[in-house]
């Protein structure tokens, strides 16, 4: 199930950097996904649900050119994802071996996933940047995913960049990297973030005028009751 369009738009609204502070007053630190570059800078904010991919460390006798025929691949995790979604990759921190290449990520664009976010390495990055897909990754390498890796399932718990991904959980990933909501906390980040990156806008408008730090971030009372009467006088 895609999410529904008003949730997608409230998030693109809403910076990873933002959705980082409202997760930790909610008692959350580990939902920064580790390793998680963008390919290429500026390809703007992605939201979707997490579709999980799941590598472990080649074995010989699986990790073969010959498994990327079997019902078990990610050419078959290719064509269940749903579009919208967001491809999360546990690539166990190899980085000498790409786990998609050009041909994929075109499949991948063509079946209108969202992004492909990995703390592994990509392959053919020339190919994959004129794919149209949207990667975030840990950079680049030339051999194939089974020169050591072994692809073993979709959509189960993972281990991405250190933190635990489920299926459809929700993944908010822009130029700073991805960021993790939980699935249960969706509503309550919908109703919180934008009010964060409102208030934080006006504190750098405070900035820009140049009003000391000091009791305006955080704010003291004083400072609360005047961002209060600004925002009425907004409406």
């Amino acid at each position: 199930m895609t999410l529904e369009p008003h949730v997608v738009e409230t998030l693109k609204s809403v910076s990873t950097a933002t959705l980082t502070t409202v997760l930790l007053k909610k008692g959350l630190r580990n939902i920064w996904l580790r390793g998680t570059k963008p390919l290429k800078p500026g390809q703007g904010r992605v939201v979707g649900k997490a579709f999980t991919l799941r590598f472990v460390p080649a074995r010989e006798d699986l990790a073969t050119p010959a498994s990327w025929a079997s019902p078990i691949s990610t050419r078959a995790a290719i064509e269940v994802m749903p579009e919208g979604c967001i491809a999360v990759a546990d690539a166990v921190g190899v980085s000498d071996a790409g786990i998609f290449g050009d041909i994929l990520c075109a499949r991948m664009a063509k079946r209108k996933v969202a992004g492909l976010v990995t703390d592994g390495v990509m392959r053919d990055a020339e190919g994959v940047l004129a794919s149209g897909m949207k990667v975030w990754c840990n950079g680049v390498a030339a051999p194939p995913s089974v020169a050591g890796l072994t692809f073993v399932g979709w959509q189960e718990p993972i281990n991405c960049g250190g933190v635990a991904v489920l299926p459809d959980d929700i993944v908010v990933v822009d130029d700073d990297g991805a960021v993790l909501i939980p699935a249960a906390l969706l509503e309550e980040v919908l109703a919180e973030a934008p009010e964060q990156e409102r208030m934080e806008a006006w504190i750098m408008s405070e900035v820009d005028r140049g009003v000391p730090l000091p009791g305006l971030y955080p704010m003291t009372a004083e400072t609360k009751a005047r961002y209060e009467a600004w925002k009425e006088s907004q409406k």
